[in-house]
């Protein structure tokens, strides 16, 4: 009788889950590609021949339209940028100082910060509630603290955070470095923040893509061009391509005049590609943080 190792997976086994695997890999993967083709085809070509992964007829056009103005697009690259730095990353610390001490036990007000937290995912004062909080209160219309603030932190987050903490933090752990005299902050820096890499990673990385992909803050508390943000702009642009799409459909000489002078459909995929390039670049440099952290413990044997 043939023996099998612990935890070992059959030849039909593997070819299964590593053949599903690359299914859903393409899933992911062939939308992209074909986005970015589009986007380098000619209208004329689009309009005659349909998507295709490979341009029918290569052409800048997209491009060059959507860059006509560099200047506004850049200037709203730099707002985003910021945006998504500055807010991932006080949104993460903010999240952690609040987790860490929610998964001590020797906290003593614990319950009550807890049933805090419980409450705004149970409840929510909606967006009226919100704006005037923001812009009456805090002041924040037209400031690029609108694009932060709003977004900064999470319920649900936090209790993911704090979640992982109490089942990977021992007591022991503190209470050596409690024993060589260390103090809470310097624990919970050098001690706690080395241990937790993978659960920070992963938020930070959720954070980066909801501050980048987030357009409704913009839409809400700005009306300064100068502070408008990647997405918003697209979300304008888009808007008005299909304002001026819809004023020629009664005269199809003219929708057709107007199709040669504007590459609708490649300047659509154009800002897919403007708005998701550096997300997906910046996406390898988290995943060895994810690996590094996975492989990494406190307690050893």
């Amino acid at each position: 009788m043939k023996k099998y190792e612990v935890n070992a997976v059959s030849k039909t086994a593997e070819i299964i889950i590593n053949g599903g695997f690359i299914l859903f890999s393409l899933a992911c993967v062939l939308p992209l590609l074909l986005v970015v083709s589009v986007s380098f085809t000619s209208e004329s070509a689009i309009m005659d021949f349909g998507y295709s992964f490979i341009p029918k007829e290569f052409s800048l056009d997209a491009y060059d339209f959507l860059f006509s103005d560099s200047e506004v697009i850049f200037r709203a690259y730099g707002v985003t940028i910021f945006v998504t730095i500055v807010g991932s990353l006080i949104s993460i610390i903010s999240m952690t100082l609040y987790a860490y001490p929610l998964s001590r036990e020797d906290f003593p007000f614990k319950s009550f910060f807890n049933v805090y937290l419980l409450i705004t995912l149970l409840f929510s004062g909606g967006l009226v509630a919100s704006y005037m909080v923001n812009v009456t209160i805090l002041g924040l219309k037209n400031t690029v603290w609108a694009l932060i603030v709003p977004s900064l932190g999470g319920g649900f987050s936090i209790f993911v955070i704090r979640t992982y903490f109490k089942k990977n933090i021992p007591s022991e752990l503190i209470e050596a470095a409690v024993i060589d005299g260390a103090g809470e902050f310097r624990t919970f820096v050098q001690i706690i923040l080395p241990v937790v890499q993978p659960i920070i990673a992963s938020m930070l990385l959720f954070s980066i893509f909801g501050y980048w992909n987030n357009w409704t803050n913009s839409l809400y508390y700005i009306s300064t061009p100068k502070l408008y943000t990647l997405q918003h702009l697209m979300q304008q642009a888009m808007l008005n391509l299909n304002f001026i799409r819809q004023s020629f459909s009664d005269n199809l000489s003219a929708m057709e005049n107007f199709m040669k002078l504007l590459p609708e459909q490649s300047v659509r995929m154009a800002m897919v590609v403007v708005g998701v390039g550096p997300i997906v670049a910046a996406y390898p440099f988290f995943q060895k943080y994810f690996i590094q952290g996975l492989t990494e413990g406190s307690v050893k044997g």
